[in-house]
């Protein structure tokens, strides 16, 4: 019996009940378009992720203030100091010879006000910073100038607007550049318009900002309380956990205390990276692991309609086998049946699979991972094999007196 006999006679017997036979096809077909849509969610999830990190820069650290710190005795029964971020934390994390991996030092004073021009109005975030902060946080300007040094020294009134705020206080066309604008009642000048940055962390419109030298801030709007934060940026991706504990030191030198009882938090956005990818890559095989349940599944249903295939068909092998059919051509002919079964489930599976991932799902957006379509394929076709053995050597094995004798 040649490979062609073999295959005609196993299409033949996917024929003899189509329903049946559709019906296990189905079951692969879902368990390999679940592997490809389910894997690329993951991916697309962990893209998703690690894009609104990198929008908040790989290779900066942000210092914050928690505020008090120490005990110890005293009339009210606990002793606590205040510690600030002040211009002498920065100019010390500035100088290079205490830290050497930082390319840059950001202070921010960040609050909330409405922003008017003419009768429209718009409540935005203010945040007063320097030049460096800008490239830090991989903001550009898409018109007009930048904050320079000297408008920070100078403490000037002017300002950066992102999109969102030009276009909730200017008409489409109108030019922003030159325009004064109201912060409370505070006037800044407009010097540039920043560039598109979408949303971050899920929820924060990064458009909805004005950036204004933290001089002019403190002088009209927040007054001279400590800075919000620090932004620090690294010299390099490589570097940033070196910047990371000169930083700390640094700080820890200043407070009079240890890095481990350090009053500020250091938050390493890559190590936030880091985790993050970790997380979803465990999230992207829990839904790889779950999509391989519906395959194994789908290997039962194969495995069952081969039993009935063998129970139906035994005086058709006790037949076969009397005129001199070998074994290896029984165990041949339904294990091409199991395998062409699998075949046209995985072949539709990935068809499906590849149309599912073109849309979203609870909001994200698949990413395909390249390797999940030959890995489904190959699964698939290893789960008609392995299914469909053992009702192959079963029919293989019938002896043709009791195949014969079968009713």
């Amino acid at each position: 019996m040649t490979g062609l006999d073999t295959l005609r006679s196993a299409w033949h017997g996917i024929n003899a009940n189509l329903l049946r036979s559709g019906l296990t096809v189905l079951g692969l077909m879902i368990g390999v378009s679940a592997v490809i849509i389910l894997l690329a969610v993951g991916t697309g999830s962990s893209a998703a992720v690690a894009s609104r990190i990198n929008a908040l820069g790989t290779n900066t650290i942000t210092v914050l203030s928690t505020g008090r710190f120490g005990r110890g005795p005293s009339t009210g029964g606990t002793q606590v100091r205040t510690a600030n971020l002040t211009t002498q934390s920065v100019q010390a994390i500035e100088q290079h010879s205490q830290a050497p991996d930082v390319a840059s030092v950001s202070p921010v004073v960040t609050t909330s006000e409405t922003a008017t021009y003419g009768s429209a109005s718009y409540s935005t975030s203010v945040t007063g910073t320097t030049p460096d902060y800008l490239a830090a946080q991989d903001y550009t300007v898409s018109a007009g100038s930048t904050i320079t040094q000297a408008d920070v020294t100078s403490r000037k009134r002017v300002a950066l607007i992102g999109q969102t705020v030009a276009s909730n206080l200017f008409s489409t066309g109108q030019n922003a550049l030159g325009q004064t604008i109201r912060l409370g009642s505070a006037s800044f000048e407009i010097i540039g318009v920043l560039a598109a940055k979408g949303s971050s962390g899920g929820s924060t419109n990064q458009d909805s900002v004005v950036i204004a030298p933290y001089t002019a801030v403190q002088d009209e709007l927040t007054g001279y309380a400590p800075f919000t934060e620090l932004l620090v940026q690294a010299k390099s991706t490589a570097s940033l956990n070196s910047a990371a504990t000169e930083v700390e030191n640094i700080l820890a030198a200043e407070t009079d205390t240890t890095v481990a009882n350090l009053p500020f938090s250091v938050i390493n956005e890559g190590t936030l990276l880091t985790t993050a990818q970790s997380t979803s890559s465990t999230f992207t095989t829990l839904l790889g692991a779950v999509a391989a349940i519906s395959l194994l599944v789908g290997g039962i249903g194969v495995m069952n309609i081969m039993l009935v295939n063998v129970t139906e068909r035994t005086r058709e092998i006790g037949i076969r086998k009397a005129v001199g059919a070998p074994k290896s051509a029984i165990l041949a002919q339904f294990l091409a049946e199991a395998v062409l079964l699998s075949l046209i489930g995985g072949g539709g599976g990935v068809l499906f699979g590849l149309i599912g991932t073109r849309f979203k799902i609870e909001g994200v957006t698949p990413v395909l991972a390249g390797y999940s379509i030959p890995l489904a394929f190959g699964i698939a076709i290893c789960v008609g094999v392995f299914f469909g053995l053992y009702p192959a050597n079963r029919a293989a094995s019938l002896r043709p007196i009791d195949a014969l004798r079968y009713e």
